[in-house]
């Protein structure tokens, strides 16, 4: 017996071993079609930027009409709600001001190599930088070089005694790969001139979240790359700061559903009410909690409950910026720098004082998408905060919701003649340089010949205000704004004019009603009570009850 089931042992063994065999085991498959490792063409070396292009498009022989038909190439837009012809070529902002002249410093962040003045090719295909975007790690654009990585070692910043290796060109060409949050944020996350300077609601804390910071981005959450809701085609990049979607009163976008809606606002996954309705919900209307909140969907953002605070990660943002100081040299006619309890600068003779906030409670605005610009060309009103930017939207508009927002302020230089903002050089290395010579009146020469605008040669220092959205840095659904943050004397939306709010606003007529009303009521109780206990003995007395 024993001998038998020896026998039919080794026989299952057997033919589970020539079972093994007939079928391959299962092997890990990419998402990707090539394995940009084994190109052959990838394999020498590199000794520009403009060479790995031209391998690129060998294969990708349409990828660079596609970049440079985006904004990310052009940095030129026209709005077509206000006209304005806009774009980081010829925008200004509170920040670094403006790019012109400071081309060669600024334009680290341009998707192209070679950006250093007003001759730059634009129609040259081998000029667009493909790895900015897809590389995957040791591929850094430094600032002053026009675009370009460092292709030797080099002392950086100059005469700082610190130096960084050249880039191996051909070693991050063979590991290309799609965007990420680190790639996106290279230049989002250090806009304005450092780490979360501009937004409040980009920066560096956002490379490896967690949840609590980003409830999407988070690595112990949706774990979403920038992509995920910054949808792209053709290189086309949905989502903008210039033209933005301040509603989409509509349900959520279908899978392969065909639209012009932006794929990257909020209600583009969730729908205009996101929160689960209750029991009567669209017959005589529902009081849970969930339709409560999804009838706050006809006033407020989303962004407005869901992130209650910005610049959460660790990393601070600038609020304040402070022009007028820059050039300020110590008792030795050197420059220098000041610097807070945490080691963040405060002061620095290239750039003026800095006022620096985290954990920051967001102001709110009626806001309908449309947003005007302060541009060279336009006269200001110096004995005003010089608004950057104007968010338009009134109260009762189908389009306007209350959104948060960074309110930015500055101070930086105006002609006192022809009133109108004025464009430093800055940043490029020389004679001229506001960050070399720490001479205005030279730097502003300079900048403003640059930038083809009048200058009077006299000039003055203005109050500026800047909003920027707040739409990162979401918080999980338990830290939400709770009703009472909002609904009371001095709660978020004090400042919010348009809407009646209750727990913050007061009718004298309606609330001498409403009390009146109540008075009555409790009256009517009391009467009634009275009258009942009244009748009671009555009856006791006769004997009927």
């Amino acid at each position: 017996m024993f001998a038998c089931l020896l026998l039919l042992a080794l026989n299952a063994a057997t033919q589970a071993s020539a079972a093994a065999d007939a079928v391959p085991a299962r092997t890990e498959v990419k998402a990707s079609t090539a394995e940009h490792g084994k190109f052959s063409r990838l394999k020498k070396p590199f000794k520009t930027g403009e060479e790995v292009t031209e391998a690129c498009l060998s294969c990708h022989t349409e990828a660079a009409k596609q970049v440079m038909a985006t904004r990310h190439w052009t940095w030129d837009y026209v709005n077509p709600s206000t006209g304005q012809r806009l774009g980081k070529k010829t925008m200004l902002n509170s920040f670094c001001i403006a790019d012109r002249s400071n081309e060669a410093f600024c334009n680290a962040c341009h998707v192209g190599y070679g950006w250093k003045d007003d001759r730059f090719d634009f129609s040259s295909e081998r000029n667009v930088d493909c790895l900015a975007c897809h590389n995957t790690g040791q591929y850094v654009k430094i600032p002053g070089l026009a675009g370009h990585p460092a292709y030797q070692r080099m002392e950086y910043p100059p005469g700082s005694g610190k130096f960084i290796e050249a880039v191996d060109l051909s070693q991050v060409a063979r590991q290309v790969g799609k965007t990420s949050r680190a790639t996106c944020g290279a230049c989002h996350f250090y806009g304005g001139g450092g780490d979360g300077v501009k937004h409040g609601d980009l920066d560096s804390s956002l490379k490896q979240p967690d949840r609590k910071l980003d409830v999407h981005m988070g690595v112990d959450g949706g774990n979403f790359t920038c992509a995920t809701c910054h949808k792209t085609e053709s290189h086309r990049i949905a989502g903008s700061r210039i033209a933005p979607t301040a509603s989409d009163p509509h349900p959520a976008i279908l899978r392969g559903q065909k639209t012009d809606r932006n794929p990257a606002s909020c209600q583009a996954c969730h729908g205009d009410q996101p929160h689960k309705p209750g029991p009567g919900a669209g017959l005589m209307g529902s009081l849970t909690r969930g339709d409560r909140l999804n009838a706050h969907t006809r006033t407020l953002a989303c962004q407005t409950c869901h992130i209650p605070a910005f610049a959460r990660g660790g990393v601070p943002t600038k609020m304040f910026w402070d022009w007028s100081t820059a050039g300020t040299l110590d008792a030795d006619g050197k420059p220098f720098q000041k610097k807070d309890e945490h080691g963040h600068v405060i002061f620095d003779s290239k750039k003026g004082d800095f006022r620096l906030g985290e954990n920051v409670e967001p102001d709110y605005v009626w806001f309908d998408g449309r947003v005007d610009y302060t541009l060279k060309s336009d006269r200001i009103d110096p004995a005003r905060i010089v608004k950057m930017n104007t968010f338009h939207g009134d109260a009762g508009e189908p389009a306007a919701r209350i959104w948060p927002v960074k309110r930015f302020r500055g101070k930086q230089p105006y002609d006192l003649e022809h009133l109108t903002l004025l464009v430093p050089h800055t940043a490029t290395p020389d004679d001229t340089a506001l960050w070399f010579n720490y001479d205005w009146d030279r730097a502003l020469a300079a900048g403003t010949a640059a930038a083809g605008q009048p200058f009077s040669g006299r000039f003055g220092f203005v109050e500026t205000e800047m909003l920027w959205p707040i739409t990162h840095m979401v918080a999980p659904k338990e830290q939400a704004l709770g009703c009472a943050e909002c609904h009371s004397r001095d709660g978020r939306l004090k400042a919010v004019s348009g809407v009646y709010l209750p727990g913050r606003d007061r009718n004298l007529l309606l609330d001498r009603a409403g009390f009146g009303l109540a008075g009555l009521a409790l009256l009517g109780v009391l009467g009634h009570g009275t009258l009942r206990i009244f009748t009671r003995r009555k009856r006791r007395e006769h004997g009927n009850d």
